[in-house]
């Protein structure tokens, strides 16, 4: 055992060698003091204690340091060596855009005034409507500051003052001091009834009716997770927006064939594009994001993932849906490169977020014909599964090998259709920030893949650094899909990097 005196004669660097390590992989005081509580209580920092380390006035004892060291998988002995600051400790800075931008030139070309001519024709020519693309750019907006919205989460605390979990009777209280009534339905008024002699893939849940009135669909008392969603939905577009726009009607289902239907009653949805596209499309990304950090409040939220690894059933504690827990793990995580889908067969995203940038597995504006089916989603898709299901996964994006690793889940939404959840991180960026050589190890990984047909056993070399990297991450799933097969997927057959291709070569297939 060392003494006291040892340790302070070897702690030269220690402070600084603890705050580089807690930025480099995102981590506030407060995060790092709750991972040590919960590996060992009674040995763990308080965050000004935690403070005082870093800062150099305190000298944490032997156990307090090897909790501290357990927390990013490092020995002990490496934060007491004599070595100065290390390049592969320091915190590196850049942008919080998840997806590169490129160069738009001729840019007379992209002027305000020839883009107003141009996107219309092209909605017109692929049959995109206007609110589809103003969605198309709500996401981008979103994608590009990494699901960070500061003053929504603001609201939705103000509102809620920071509970978890709200209760149906909290929210309930809430809508009437917003000054909103709410009244049930078992039947819809004529005019918003499902065309005659057509099987609906939808169901209208609820709707707002002027100038204060919340209508709920009973079967949401069987669904409190989806009625709590919705009521807090209509509570943000109340508190954002004050009950005005179109922000009215919640459909679960195919939402597509729902708009398609009412595309003749309401023009919004044609293939022009204007200004209440866009106004629209902002509401309903707004008040999603109020309603899932009004159930998820940050901090608590954070907290209860912390605590329990990131796993999607912390939803049964809260009561929330497994799609809430999903999409707000991406908000609120201290690692800032996620990706969600939400899905629907045969291939309609009906929700979308890349922070890190990968690239889609089909369109959300069409279906394309030749999809890769060992995604996960896809996988599920097609599966009778139960519970969640854990991936390890090798994507070239522009040239470069990518590993990423996903948890997805199959679930039933309120009109009892099946869809697909699933929520996944880049680890390439979790990697280098141990000192790894990610770009290496992940294609020393494509080549096993390649070599077995296109899904291999991880070699027990890298799955070290993973798994390393996966308890630094403190996201238990990720060690889930490490104990299966790594697999390689592609964003289109026509790039399918196994061979032999999963898929046949139209070309040569025309020929012969």
């Amino acid at each position: 055992m060392k003494n006291s005196k040892t340790l302070i004669r070897q702690s030269h660097f220690l402070g600084t060698k603890i705050r580089n390590l807690r930025k480099r992989n995102n981590l506030t005081l407060d995060d790092l003091s709750a991972r040590c509580v919960k590996l060992e209580p009674e040995c763990a920092p308080s965050v000004s204690y935690l403070s005082m380390i870093e800062r150099g006035k305190r000298v944490p004892g032997e156990d307090m340091l090897e909790v501290i060291a357990q927390v990013f998988q490092k020995n002990m002995q490496w934060f007491l060596d004599d070595a100065s600051e290390q390049a592969e400790i320091t915190p590196e800075k850049g942008s919080r855009g998840g997806i590169k931008g490129m160069a738009l030139e001729p840019s007379f070309l992209f002027s305000n005034e020839i883009l107003q001519i141009a996107i219309p024709e092209m909605l017109s020519q692929t049959g995109t409507s206007g609110r589809q693309f103003a969605h198309l750019l709500i996401r981008a907006h979103q994608e590009h500051h990494q699901n960070h919205f500061p003053d929504l989460e603001r609201a939705a605390e103000e509102v809620g003052k920071k509970r978890m979990p709200l209760y149906v009777e909290d929210l309930m209280e809430i809508a009437e001091q917003k000054g909103l009534k709410i009244r049930w339905f078992s039947k819809l008024p004529g005019d918003r009834q499902s065309p005659a002699n057509e099987k609906s893939k939808h169901m209208i849940t609820s709707y707002f009716q002027p100038p204060g009135t919340v209508y709920l669909n009973s079967i949401l008392k069987k669904n409190t997770p989806r009625l709590k969603y919705e009521l807090a939905v209509h509570i943000g577009h109340r508190v954002l927006h004050n009950s005005d726009g179109e922000k009215s009607i919640m459909v679960a289902g195919d939402k597509t064939q729902y708009d398609v239907q009412n595309s003749t009653q309401n023009q919004s949805y044609s293939t022009s594009l204007d200004a209440q596209d866009i106004l629209y499309a902002w509401h309903d990304f707004e008040c999603s994001f109020f309603a899932a950090a009004l159930l998820c409040p940050k901090v608590a939220f954070r907290q209860l993932l912390d605590r329990h690894g990131y796993e999607v059933n912390v939803c049964k504690q809260i009561d929330v849906s497994e799609s809430v827990v999903m999409r707000r793990m991406t908000a609120v995580s201290a690692y800032p490169n996620w990706h969600y889908f939400d899905a629907y067969s045969p291939g309609q995203l009906k929700a979308v977020y890349r922070g890190n940038g990968i690239p889609l597995p089909w369109g959300n504006m069409r279906v394309v014909k030749d999809p890769c089916q060992h995604w996960s989603v896809f996988r599920m898709l097609g599966m009778n599964a139960k519970g969640t299901a854990a991936q390890i996964s090798i994507l070239n994006e522009n040239g470069t090998p990518k590993i990423y690793c996903c948890e997805s889940i199959k679930v039933q939404d309120s009109a009892d259709v099946n869809h697909v959840l699933c929520a996944g991180i880049d680890l390439n960026p979790a990697i280098d920030a141990q000192g790894h050589d990610a770009l290496a190890l992940v294609r020393e990984l494509k080549q096993i893949c390649i070599a077995n047909g296109g899904s291999a056993k991880i070699p027990a070399h890298i799955k070290k650094v993973l798994i390393s990297v996966a308890r630094i991450l403190n996201i238990n799933w990720i060690e889930r899909g490490i104990a299966g097969e790594a697999r390689l997927i592609c964003s289109r057959g026509a790039v399918c990097p196994r061979q032999p291709s999963c898929y046949i070569d139209k070309t040569i297939e025309s020929i012969f």
